[in-house]
């Protein structure tokens, strides 16, 4: 079998100036964004649908994806992949003293066990500590640097959320949270009164985050949600095409009443399914 020093070298082939591969050759950082986003979405796809026979693949694909990175880097004196590696080797070491308490990757383990809670506290002292040391001027260090702007608005949300957190920037529980989730519709009732577009989407926008906050504190991942969501707007959609297409019917002709009768067919029935496994 291929092993990594062969993936690593066929990335230098395809990058090679006189005999490597055109497309591969006009890429830098920016262009291959878009395909590590998707590929990241792909791998998480096949996890959810439980795919594991091609979850390999798409692994791979990710894989290649910090390869591709890593040739770039190197052909103009930046970093090595042998450097990715190293560092978050060393990262995980650091903020893992629970499990290599004299900071040796092959060090004997600790005696004592810690609780999650404890664990997770450590973590984040550590990467506190690693936030202060990357400042630039330590005076306007903010619990929210490092919180990356690229990930998708629901993930940044809840990612800042939990910072703010924990400080103690934050609701007791989630009653609280409901009502305010109450207080920002009635916000885009009012800007919808206003017939103001631009208050129409801020309060949206608010209305979005505060129900991001509703969900951590239901412990309920927004992203995972939302993505259930539309499965299952998906398979009613389907549904109700191919009911149509039975009959002859187009979409566009029948009465709203009767498209979502049908939706309540596919409701139905989707229930019943559920029963029956």
């Amino acid at each position: 079998m291929y092993q990594l020093d062969d993936l690593l070298h066929l990335m230098a082939r395809l990058r090679d100036p006189r005999h490597g591969c055109p497309w591969d050759l006009k890429q830098n950082y920016a262009s291959i964004v878009p395909y590590t986003l998707e590929e990241a979405y792909e791998v998480a796809d096949a996890i959810e649908r439980g795919d594991f026979d091609h979850l390999p693949g798409e692994l791979g694909d990710l894989l290649f994806q910090v390869v591709y990175y890593s040739q770039l880097a190197r052909e103009e004196g930046r970093f090595e992949f042998a450097q990715v590696v190293d560092g978050i080797t060393r990262k995980l070491v650091r903020r893992h003293p629970h499990v290599f308490p004299d900071g040796d990757l092959y060090g004997a383990p600790d005696v004592a066990k810690l609780g999650e809670a404890a664990v997770k506290q450590r973590w984040e002292e550590i990467k506190a500590e690693e936030r202060a040391e990357k400042a630039a001027a330590p005076e306007q260090l903010s619990l929210l640097d490092d919180v990356p702007l690229a990930l998708p608005s629901l993930n940044r949300a809840i990612k800042l959320q939990t910072r703010a957190a924990q400080v103690g920037f934050d609701w007791p529980e989630a009653l609280p949270v409901v009502d305010k989730v109450r207080e920002e519709l009635d916000e885009v009732l009012q800007a919808m009164s206003e017939n103001d577009p631009e208050a129409i989407s801020e309060e949206i926008g608010d209305l979005l985050f505060v129900v991001c906050n509703l969900a951590r504190h239901l412990k309920v991942d927004p992203e995972t949600a939302l993505r259930a969501a539309n499965g299952k707007f998906e398979r009613r959609f389907r549904f109700i095409e191919q009911a149509l297409r039975e009959v002859g019917r187009a979409m566009q002709d029948c009465p709203l009443e009767e498209l979502d009768a049908l939706w309540g067919e596919a409701k139905k029935l989707e229930k019943q399914q559920a029963a029956d496994c």
